[in-house]
């Protein structure tokens, strides 16, 4: 994996943009990274002051001025597109957007990870895959040899990807998702929840079921 170990020592707070339940597993994964303080920042502030018992102390722009007070800055929102363009807003900004990977995830040093992805709890990363920027591999998924997968994709809860799989940008993949071998997704494509994908799934295409069908398509 070609992300630098953490300095524990040196580590400063940690920021999250989107305090939501996404937002908390995020937290919970920077303390157990050794983040000192977790700070939020979400656009319903100032309405909203607190998630749990972490303090919400701005809006998206005030996470813009204060960037260089952060060690690392993660983008828990969801939406593909969304996380994608507050990612490269942050980025030019000068934040340190790290990735981020829960201690019991299992990522083979020869993956590579680009900045701004989490790698959530019990996930797999094997060798010669590369994950993308501001990419979300969720709880128990796992994502076998020699895949690409572009910027922006969320791989949910206990999704499979086989050998060779390549996934195009801002792509969502659901619950529980089994993708076939060198199987080529599409940007903007959305595979639903349980979907078993044995054909190549063309950009801005839904599909579901098993095995999986066209049910729409985005112009």
């Amino acid at each position: 994996m070609n992300a630098k170990p953490l300095n524990k020592q040196s580590l400063g707070p940690c920021a999250i943009l989107g305090a939501s339940g996404h937002g908390k597993v995020i937290a919970e994964m920077a303390e157990l990274n050794g983040y000192p303080d977790i700070h939020f920042y979400d656009d319903r502030w100032p309405e909203l002051k607190q998630v749990e018992h972490w303090p919400v102390l701005g809006n998206s722009n005030a996470l813009i001025n204060h960037v260089a007070n952060y060690s690392n800055v993660v983008v828990a929102i969801g939406h593909n597109a969304t996380r994608l363009e507050k990612y490269h807003q942050l980025f030019v900004q000068g934040a340190h957007c790290l990735p981020l990977i829960h201690p019991s995830a299992i990522i083979s040093r020869y993956a590579h990870l680009e900045c701004g992805t989490v790698v959530m709890a019990g996930a797999v990363i094997n060798p010669f895959s590369c994950i993308g920027k501001a990419c979300i591999i969720n709880t128990a998924a796992t994502v076998d040899h020699d895949c690409v997968i572009a910027d922006g994709v969320h791989i949910s809860p206990g999704a499979h990807l086989a050998g060779g799989v390549s996934v195009g940008e801002a792509s969502w993949l659901g619950i529980g998702v089994n993708i076939k071998q060198l199987i080529n997704i599409g940007s903007n494509a959305v595979v639903g929840a349980g979907a078993t994908v044995i054909n190549n799934v063309l950009d801005n295409q839904t599909v579901a079921g098993v095995p999986a069908k066209p049910i729409c398509r985005k112009e």
